[in-house]
Parts: C-alpha cells; structure tokens; sequence
C-alpha cells in the first residue's frame, strides 16, 4: 500500500505519458478531482471523467499530445511537498514554474488552485506539485 496518493497520481499520469498511452485510469479522491480539473484548465489533458463505481470510484484522463511531434504536453510532473516534507509558502513566495510557462498547484484555504490564481487573490498554501 502507497502512503502518498497524489505521488501515485502524478506517477501513474508521468508513466502513462511516456509510455504513449491515450487514457489513464486513477483511484478518486476530491483533491485528485481538483488536481486533474485544473490540469484540464490550464490545458495539459484534452478531457476527464468521474466514475462513481465501488467505494471511492476512479478518474479518467486523456491524456494530451502535440499533433506534430506527437510528444505528451506535460512535459514534467513533480511532487513537491510530500507527507515527510511539507512545503507551505506565503502569497509573496508563491513559485514561478519555468518563468511562467508551467504552473504550481498549491492548496491554500480557498480550495486548490494555480499559482497565478493564489496571487490574484493573495493567499498563501501548501505547494502540490509543479508541471510544465
């Protein structure tokens, strides 16, 4: 049994990515659905879906690629605060990914969000994980 779900999750997206697969299957949880909402969002994954089946049901994602060269747009997902070692930051030390080409997830107090959003509102929270 895995002790840090959301390493699962970026695991099995970083996997599925570089093994060229179209659709990856994820265990649920609310913070996975608002990880992958907002991965949507900024355009990473063309779609998903939540199935509710069994106790905690699973997330479908389909996974993004560039019609040319055919390599995955999530070019790097990583895990920045881990259970072992969390990463908390205030609004003022929100992290830039690559300049601003990639995003931060943080989660803060007004639910979890982009980096660029938790500036706009000014809030501070606990760095996810970045991806670009």
């Amino acid at each position: 049994m895995y002790t840090d779900p959301i390493a699962d999750f970026l695991t099995r997206i970083r996997n599925a990515s570089s093994a060229g697969h179209r659709v990856v299957q994820i265990p649920a949880s609310n913070l996975k659905k608002e990880i992958t909402k907002i991965l949507f969002d900024q355009g990473f994954i063309l779609s998903y879906k939540f199935e509710e089946e069994g106790i905690q049901g699973t997330i479908k994602i389909a996974l993004k690629y560039d019609k040319v060269t055919k390599e995955p747009v999530i070019r790097k997902i990583e895990r920045v605060s881990t259970p072992g070692l969390r990463k908390y930051v205030s609004s003022a030390e929100l992290p830039r990914v690559l300049n601003g080409l990639g995003i931060a997830i943080i989660s803060t107090s007004k639910g979890v969000m982009t980096d660029k959003q938790a500036r706009e509102l000014k809030v501070g929270g606990e760095v996810i994980c970045n991806v670009y």
